[in-house]
């Protein structure tokens, strides 16, 4: 696989073992470089990745990571062996007795990412439609932790600082999560015999829904190949673990939103890169539409509206992708600048939409954005059916006037 613009390895010793390893993954072209030069190489060179060894014992190389972290389209840097010192730029790969059997499935997962980024800044350039988000895209992630032994609640406190985290504690529970949601990153920790790790890794492994994710392994136990480009073990303390999955949950944030992003161009710029529902003005139009057809028709039709519990825009993009993921294709929804999300049921009586509504509400309360209990997502939800004397601006009224009376009782 040719990458076009070069490979940039980055070393203080000999690289062949290194160099050998891209060769035989097919990866090239590739250009060395020491340490002393590995700024200036990387300013004049247009490289498609970097690869750096030996980076604990190197106090430049947050500077360099910080400057490879400017560059558009995004330039994939690959830390092997950081220790301590890694930073949240640089995507971890530990490699043990030399051995860099995993770097190229590695590279080639981060280099998609890349490309995908380069189609979008091209889309953007020539429909000037949707931005991309200036926010970091570790906002906008979210993990599955799994484990029941004693490092289970630090992990927790640990990455509900930093994420948000959906908490599993057998592999059936995070079976039907990896089922109902979209994750940025699954952390395995304690409590699990290696046979259950080996198959639940292995499920992971043949599923290629999940083969992409990030996964890190925070429990000792046997180490064999799996066919997942991101899995990482990370032994050590909670704030280690941590460490070690940000970059990699990063940047599948970072891809997940590039996608969000193409859906919302292909759409002409009615879908909001943010959460994947519609724009306001493209709600209040297809609203408006799907009412008169409604009643024209005689059908039947109800809308939703989840109210959140506290005005945490991270949590309400967050809620409002849950509803994108999960909603049926013929319904539509939107996340309004209060914060509060309406979705609306097609051809669905109200009962059908309270049952709907529940599901929705129920994995939302699913995720937590902290450490406290208290910081999960919990909407109040209010629904209302289509009345044959309904106008789109009557329903959403109504709707409107069920929620004062339900915050004033």
């Amino acid at each position: 696989m040719t990458t076009q613009a070069p490979i940039l390895v980055v070393t203080a010793g000999d690289p062949a073992a290194l160099m050998m390893a891209l060769s035989e993954a097919k990866l090239f072209p590739v250009i060395d470089s020491s340490w002393s030069d590995a700024s200036n190489a990387v300013q004049r060179l247009r490289q498609a990745a970097v690869i750096v060894c030996g980076s604990d014992a190197e106090p430049g190389f947050p500077a360099l990571a910080q400057q490879i972290a400017t560059m558009v389209p995004y330039v994939p840097l690959i830390a092997i062996n950081p220790g301590d010192h890694a930073t949240d730029q640089a995507i971890p790969f530990v490699a043990t007795d030399v051995l860099y059997d995993r770097l190229g499935t590695r590279l080639r997962a981060a280099l998609r990412v890349r490309t995908l980024h380069a189609t979008v800044l091209r889309r953007l350039d020539a429909e000037s439609l949707p931005q991309l988000p200036p926010t970091d895209p570790i906002e906008d992630a979210t993990v599955l932790l799994i484990g029941r032994g004693a490092a289970y609640p630090a992990l927790s406190v640990a990455l509900g600082e930093r994420l948000g985290v959906v908490g599993a504690l057998s592999v059936e529970a995070a079976a039907k999560h990896l089922n109902s949601r979209d994750l940025d990153g699954i952390i395995l920790g304690e409590g699990f015999s290696p046979r259950v790790v080996d198959a639940f890794l292995t499920v992971l492994s043949e599923d290629a829904r999940f083969r992409n994710l990030p996964i890190v392994v925070a429990a000792a136990g046997p180490t064999p190949t799996y066919d997942l480009p991101n899995l990482e073990y990370a032994l050590g303390d909670p704030a280690h673990t941590v460490m070690s999955a940000l970059p990699l949950i990063r940047l599948h944030a970072f891809e997940a939103r590039l996608s969000r992003v193409l859906k919302s161009l292909d759409a002409g710029g009615l879908i909001d890169p943010c959460t994947g529902l519609l724009t306001q003005d493209a709600f209040d139009r297809d609203f408006a539409t799907a009412v008169y057809q409604t009643q024209a028709s005689g059908g039947g039709m109800s809308v939703a509206r989840f109210k959140l519990n506290r005005p945490d825009p991270r949590a309400a993009f967050d809620a409002a992708r849950i509803v994108s993921r999960l909603m049926r294709r013929m319904d539509f929804g939107v996340l309004q600048d209060d914060g509060s999300i309406l979705v609306a049921f097609a051809e669905t009586g109200l009962r059908s939409a309270q049952t709907i509504a529940r599901r929705l509400s129920s994995v939302m309360k699913q995720t937590s954005h902290g450490p406290r209990p208290d910081q999960r997502i919990d909407a109040e939800v209010t629904v209302a059916t289509l009345l044959p004397t309904d106008t789109a601006r009557s329903i959403l009224t109504r709707l409107t006037e069920q929620d004062a009376r339900r915050a004033a009782s």
